[in-house]
């Protein structure tokens, strides 16, 4: 199938821009398992920083960020407090469950954010015929939740009380930095709510790979073996790290771009006959698009935007989401909003 040339299916489809691509021929690398890859360190060493953080460390994927911080923190048997529409849950192919042998609780949130009530009514421990909770884990933002911000007093809540539990706190971070933006909150005042957070580098910021996963220096120290275990271990990945450093410096207040365009993307598809979204309710980069009472199925939408060079995914017979990134500018948002009317009408 050739890649349509507007395609609002996910920011994980953004490509390095030439200037990135420069930057990383240009690396100076080294070997990464020996500790001798200098770009790396210094990614690892700026995402530490940026997140207020001890130490950090660079791996290939989000989910191996995630995985990594479950299988250290969580024993077997050990419970995971997370909204049911959570990463982890949906999308990991049960990976908690395989590698770290942990439950994961699915809590009824609103738009992806579960409350400090739901929380607390969560928590088991002391119960020798039940798991007993171990970690929250928060996403931000929540993906599935269109995009939806997790405010920074409710993340303090959640920390204080999953100090009083003893529990962990763990920030899957995949699009902090769009959180960051649009909020006014920085990513270190977010981290601080959590005991381990990363950042997604192959999102919203362009990079064609990478996670950096954070937290204190003894929990970096034995998220390495856990790195090795899994297959995330690299040689030369300045290559990689390159990338990640000219998205630091040159796309993360651009982000503020991607946000614009989906909040006019939503407008426009508010006006089409059937077309039910909220323009209030897009915070950030990402649209859900209510389409039950159109004459057609997300999916057949979704068959009939790829003919106008337009991909947008169904996610289910009802319900649609677009991804507003930096491959999309104004013109391509009027573009896609032409092409679903057309269809829709």
């Amino acid at each position: 199938m050739n890649t349509p040339k507007i395609d609002l299916f996910s920011d994980t489809k953004t490509r390095p821009s030439k200037p990135m691509l420069q930057a990383m021929m240009a690396a100076e690398t080294g070997d990464e398992q020996a500790g001798e890859d200098p770009t790396t360190i210094e990614l690892q060493e700026r995402v530490a920083q940026l997140l207020g953080k001890e130490e950090a460390l660079f791996v290939p994927s989000g989910t191996m960020c995630n995985q990594i911080s479950i299988a250290i923190q969580c024993q077997a048997g050990d419970e995971i407090i997370a909204d049911k529409t959570a990463h982890i849950i949906n999308f990991e192919a049960g990976a908690a469950a395989v590698i770290a042998r942990a439950m994961i609780r699915p809590l009824e949130g609103q738009r992806g954010q579960f409350s400090l009530d739901q929380a607390r009514e969560a928590i088991r421990a002391g119960f020798r015929h039940a798991p007993s909770s171990k970690m929250i884990a928060v996403e931000q933002t929540a993906n599935l939740g269109g995009g939806s911000i997790w405010p920074i007093h409710i993340l303090k809540s959640l920390h204080e009380l999953s100090t009083e539990h003893n529990l962990i706190m763990h920030m899957d971070g995949a699009r902090l930095m769009n959180a960051v933006i649009a909020s006014g909150v920085s990513a270190a005042e977010y981290a601080a709510t959590v005991d381990t957070v990363w950042i997604d580098l192959s999102k919203g910021l362009g990079c064609p790979v990478g996670g950096v996963v954070a937290g204190s220096k003894d929990f970096i120290e034995q998220a390495w073996p856990w790195k090795q275990r899994l297959g995330g271990s690299m040689r030369q990945s300045g290559i990689l790290a390159a990338a990640g450093l000219y998205a630091l410096d040159n796309n993360i207040e651009r982000l503020a771009e991607d946000h614009l365009n989906a909040k006019n993307l939503a407008k426009k598809l508010a006006q089409i006959p059937g077309v039910e979204i909220d323009p209030a309710t897009v915070e950030t980069n990402i649209l859900l698009i209510n389409v039950s009472k159109v004459k057609l199925s997300a999916y057949e939408i979704s068959e009939k935007l790829l003919t106008d060079g337009v991909r947008i995914g169904a996610m289910g017979p009802d319900t649609m989401r677009a991804v507003t990134h930096l491959d999309v500018d104004e013109t391509g948002i009027n573009h896609a909003a032409i092409a679903f009317e057309k269809i829709c009408n």
